[in-house]
């Protein structure tokens, strides 16, 4: 647990065996971030995240149930046993690994020719003249495919010549796909290795294009990649934003520069598939692009599906013939200039135009789109401005509605009531001190108002894990340590409970039950005494 947690934020030890740290999901000054490595828990008390370490990697690596589990299995050398219903789609998975392996492999000889021989000198010399360090360049793995002799390498170690074609790396006749070439390896969310992209090194080049792509396959599929994400998803979700450019050189330059959450839309619009990609660690994008690309169809195309899908679309404008490549240590504070999706899309629009009418209808057919909101304001009164509307024009341009959704906001964590403290530190308690679950086993579900509460009662009774209450086993673990609840604090925590629950029957009692009431509520009050 803490070697999982410590690839996220830096632990230091507490009290007994828990350790604290900064979160790795939001930003904070003051550690409020706990770990319980014996029982596998973390808890936020800052943003409220909490479970345990198979939930860890699921929210900071991206990844469901099963991919956690086969993470946490590849990360500590463990063997996993699969109960397959189909035997095609056994096969199918074994067929997938080999493919990985054969890239991750690929992706390993590459790096060697370009830093460990002659033949990847004057590749290393153009890398310094563009400025990219070695340090930054082996962060992403680059590499120099040789242009002949890898299918042979591959065939040697065991890969069949339809596994080379299925992972991209030959061509149907058994030769490498890629010509000598700078290579570009392309991960997925998880840092595997799916394919590559090659830039031109030489005019001889039998390729035509500067970069090309590996063939689509049962691994690469362009549109579902966003280059550098593997690397950049920890400080997209702690920042709450990500950068998306254009070439994969503007992504190694920024985060050389010290500026991480960016990644590359493999130089096309952004997909459904990317935008997926995306939403798991923030709604908030800044599209950046040069003067010429930005006013491109397929770009405008990528900003209106984001917008349109609930992202809080941020677009800079690059000076013409300049990329982020070009001024790397000025980026971040370039964002800070940035535009709304619809005042840049209003604007554009106007430009556009061949007349004054034709600019209303193109701004008004934009502006109908979106949802009433401070961006659109600020778009409706561009638009006023630049055709000098009077005020009954605007008042007709009425926003969509149900439209485009918000962006959900971080719910700042609330104070608990005195009642919900008392339930909650309770069953911390019984939580930390398995000793007092017989005396909670003695309470009733009427003991607990809430009915989360009530639901973990009985599943701590019942000796039952319940996956979707990890989350609050973890608070009330955190809870207990950070308070210091010992188990005599929570024998008088199951008296309170005994307690508020008398007094609230007395409140509605006849005058026939209020005196055995008022006998049962003198005796806990007497323990209270005695344990006080």
């Amino acid at each position: 647990m803490v070697e999982v947690v410590s690839g996220r934020t830096q632990l230091r030890r507490a009290s007994g065996s828990r350790y604290v740290g900064r979160c790795p999901f939001h930003e904070e000054r003051t550690p409020s971030f706990s770990v319980n490595p014996a029982e596998k828990l973390y808890h936020c008390f800052g943003c409220g995240k909490g479970g345990d370490v198979v939930s860890f990697v699921q929210e900071t690596e991206s990844l469901d149930f099963v991919g956690a589990i086969e993470w946490l299995a590849e990360r500590f050398r463990v063997t996993l046993e699969y109960e397959e219903l189909s035997p095609r789609i056994d096969a199918e998975r074994k067929r997938r690994d080999r493919l990985h392996a054969l890239l991750e492999q690929t992706t390993a000889y590459f790096e060697r020719l370009l830093w460990e021989g002659d033949a990847g000198s004057s590749v290393r010399e153009y890398l310094a003249e563009r400025g990219l360090g070695e340090e930054i360049a082996r962060d992403f793995r680059l590499g120099l495919a040789p242009g002949s002799g890898l299918a042979e390498k591959a065939a040697q170690r065991g890969f069949t010549r339809d596994e080379l074609r299925a992972a991209g790396l030959a061509t149907v006749r058994g030769s490498d796909y890629f010509p000598r070439r700078l290579m570009f390896p392309l991960a997925d969310a998880r840092g595997r290795i799916v394919g590559f992209q090659a830039r031109k090194l030489n005019e001889d080049d039998p390729l035509r294009g500067k970069y090309v792509n590996s063939p689509e396959g049962d691994l690469f599929k362009k549109g579902s990649i966003l280059y550098g994400l593997h690397l950049a998803k920890a400080a997209i979700a702690k920042q709450g934003r990500a950068a998306v450019v254009e070439g994969n050189t503007d992504v190694i330059a920024l985060r050389q520069a010290g500026f991480e959450p960016v990644v590359a839309s493999m130089g096309t619009a952004l997909t459904e598939r990317q935008l997926e990609e995306l939403g798991r660690f923030t709604r908030k994008v800044f599209l950046c692009f040069d003067a010429d690309a930005a006013g491109q169809e397929a770009s405008l195309r990528g900003m209106e599906l984001a917008a349109a899908r609930g992202f809080e679309v941020k677009v800079v404008t690059l000076p013409r013939g300049q990329d982020p490549a070009d001024a790397p240590d000025g980026f971040a504070e370039r964002l800070e200039g940035a535009e709304s999706y619809l005042l840049y899309r209003v604007r554009l629009e106007l430009e556009r135009a061949a007349d004054r009418q034709e600019g209303f209808v193109r701004a008004r057919e934009v502006l109908a789109r979106a949802e009433d909101s401070p961006e659109r304001q600020e778009a409706l009164r561009l638009l006023a401005d630049r055709l000098d509307l009077p005020r009954e024009t605007l008042a007709g341009l009425a926003p969509a509605r149900g439209g485009r959704t918000r962006a959900e906001a971080v719910e700042t964590p609330r104070l608990l009531e005195a009642g919900e403290r008392l339930e909650r530190e309770t069953l911390a308690a019984c939580v930390v001190h398995p000793t007092l679950v017989r005396g909670l086993a003695e309470l009733t579900a009427d003991h607990f108002d809430s009915e989360l509460h009530r639901r973990f009662r009985e599943a701590l009774v019942a000796g039952r894990d319940e996956p979707d209450l990890t989350a609050l086993r973890a608070e009330l673990d955190a809870r207990a340590s950070s308070e210091g609840i010992d188990e005599r604090t929570g024998a008088e925590l199951l008296l309170r409970l005994r307690e508020r629950k008398l007094k609230r029957d007395l409140a509605g009692a006849d005058l026939a039950r209020t005196t055995e009431l008022q006998a049962h509520l003198s005796k806990v009050r007497q323990a209270l005494a005695e344990l006080t």
